[in-house]
């Protein structure tokens, strides 16, 4: 097949196409907005993943952590606190910019491996803390009993998931925003030298632990922003939001997507998701087997996942 040629020119209107598309979704497909909530935020989890793992080049299971603590910290503070929506998600990206932050001087410092098990012990961690403070957390039960107030004070969160949609959707799209403002930032610049080689970077006079921590900081916040939206979507955090499986869940979906692409992430979580759904649907009892096929398939297509699919396609030059 003839790959087609996009100029640089022409991205910003396949974004605004992007965008659109999603946003037409309210309209196209208003029984299932629900799904379509989720699928952005993991979406948004798996672009702050990418701010450690692909630009920075973190190695990092663990992020799952901030996830679940901004969604204990948003669902805590409309449940005893203040439960208007805006306040819950600041509380929740404070928290956990706090935590990546003091965490990032036990993650920078070592090696691959020991940053891998740092974030994996971190996860376990806190998942089973929340597992014994279940007179607060609710324990494997969840917590529950989170009633938000009307956003502005005007529009309910309703059961069909209307408001939580449009509300899900310019949070992600505002905090995608910061992201990629960030990373197309001087800033985001020495991040990717560092990821191409620490070293070289330390011999130029780049900072290089403290932006790595810095970098490490700004991810956990926008993984508990992502935590802190569902669950005032859903109205509900269950305990597995802390855990190892939703670590791997969005590390999944940033591979199919494809690191070091921030529309990789976004992508990634709705092809993952839908054919989530459409094989949990087809085959309740194996679907999790046509899922691997599924995922393999991809990888075996060529590196970069689907974003580098698209690009060798449309031979569109790589940009953050």
């Amino acid at each position: 097949m003839k790959a087609i040629q996009i100029s640089a020119k022409k991205l910003p209107y396949a974004e605004a196409f992007f965008w659109l598309f999603v946003l037409s979704m309210y309209f196209v497909l208003p029984e299932h907005l629900t799904l379509m909530s989720q699928i952005l935020i993991m979406g948004l989890f798996a672009v702050s993943l990418d701010m450690a793992l692909g630009y920075a080049g973190i190695l990092t299971v663990g992020h799952a952590a901030f996830f679940g603590m901004g969604a204990y910290a948003a669902g805590l503070w409309a449940k005893h606190a203040w439960n208007e929506p805006l306040s819950g998600l600041l509380v929740a990206l404070v928290v956990c910019a706090v935590l990546g932050y003091l965490m990032s001087y036990l993650v920078v410092r070592g090696a691959d491996l020991t940053r891998l098990m740092i974030t994996i012990g971190l996860c376990v961690l806190l998942g089973e803390t929340a597992n014994r403070l279940a007179g607060i957390t609710g324990g494997t039960d969840g917590l529950q009993g989170i009633d938000l107030a009307p956003l502005f004070g005007v529009f309910d969160f309703d059961l069909w998931g209307k408001t939580s949609y449009v509300y899900s959707l310019v949070v992600v799209l505002l905090a995608f925003l910061v992201v990629r403002r960030i990373l197309r930032s001087p800033f985001g610049l020495a991040l990717r030298g560092i990821h191409d080689s620490s070293k070289r970077m330390q011999a130029i006079g780049s900072p290089v632990q403290l932006r790595l921590r810095m970098a490490y900081c700004f991810s956990a916040a926008i993984a508990g922003l992502a935590g802190a939206l569902m669950a005032q979507s859903t109205q509900f955090v269950g305990i597995e939001s802390l855990s190892i499986n939703r670590s791997a869940e969005v590390l999944i979906i940033l591979v199919l997507g494809g690191t070091g692409h921030l529309y990789g992430g976004l992508i990634g979580a709705i092809v993952y998701m839908l054919v989530h759904e459409k094989f949990a649907d087809l085959n309740p009892e194996y679907w999790m087997f046509w899922i691997g096929c599924f995922l393999i398939a991809v990888v075996m297509l060529g590196g970069g996942g689907l974003m580098g699919i698209l690009r060798r396609v449309f031979k569109v030059e790589k940009q953050s």
